[in-house]
């Protein structure tokens, strides 16, 4: 094919798209609670044990190898449904179903067998491979998609400051990378909580946490975190059960928040 600036060149904008959203955040904040309320969810579950929200009732898929996850988008590319978004629980299983994959191609017992790292950057060559499937989800089908994570606390090597900890979604450092990269969203679930002071007697000072129930999404990236989206939303936004979808909606693509 042919390309000229004057046929080739298009106009558009990131609203023609539907978002790829990444959750992640402390255990039991409410990220699987929080993504059964996007529009017409499906849940693809990636390990045993894995559950939709209590008093919740939602599709579910379940996957266990890099076959059935394969399938299962296929499924949801091809065939006739009503779903508007497909939520993958978690990404830590979505991991473990790649490594195993990545294994079995090419004659391994464990990831770590080749050395070096070889085999984490094989992985890594297969998670773009389901990147390029749940792309095709959404310029497709024009589903969302939401990832659901565990987060981790990690140390950055920082270029321009000493080292310091931040969470991060529990996954090795280049799938991370990856699935980072083709977020539109990250949203960061967490408590917050203040440091405070108490004199304990003969000059000594104990520090202790404190801060309330209340969930917040953290949207833009801070030194303790990483964070982000494409769509000028606030840098942290309190929710509640019920009400977090709702918070999320007013700032992402025109269909699918009319779909709410």
């Amino acid at each position: 094919m042919a390309i000229s600036l004057k046929g080739s060149v298009k106009k558009k904008s990131a609203a023609e798209d539907q978002p790829i959203i990444t959750i992640y955040g402390v255990p039991k904040i409410g990220k699987s609670s929080l993504a059964s309320e996007f529009p017409r969810p499906v849940f693809i579950q990636t390990a045993a044990g894995e559950s939709v929200p209590a008093g919740i009732v939602a599709d579910t898929i379940e996957v266990r190898n890099y076959n059935d996850l394969c399938e299962a988008i296929g499924a949801l590319v091809n065939e006739e449904h009503n779903y508007a978004t497909a939520i993958f629980d978690s990404t830590t299983g979505l991991e473990n179903i790649i490594r195993n994959e990545a294994c079995a191609r090419n004659g391994w017992k464990t990831i770590e067998e080749p050395g070096y790292g070889k085999g984490y950057k094989i992985a890594a060559s297969i998670f773009l491979e389901y990147i390029d499937g749940i792309m095709t989800l959404r310029s497709h089908r024009q589903m969302a998609v939401v990832q659901l994570g565990h987060c981790d606390i990690s140390r950055f090597e920082s270029p321009t400051t000493d080292p310091y900890s931040r969470y991060r979604v529990n996954l090795h450092k280049d799938a991370a990378d990856i699935i980072e990269a083709n977020s539109d969203v990250i949203a960061f679930l967490n408590f917050k909580a203040s440091i405070k002071k108490v004199d304990a007697g003969f000059n000594k000072q104990l520090t202790h946490a404190e801060g309330g129930g209340a969930r917040w999404m953290f949207l833009e990236e801070r030194p303790g975190f990483i964070a982000g989206n494409r769509f000028s939303m606030p840098p942290e936004m309190q929710f509640k059960k019920g009400e977090g979808y709702a918070a999320l909606a007013k700032y992402l693509p025109a269909p699918l928040a009319e779909a709410a």
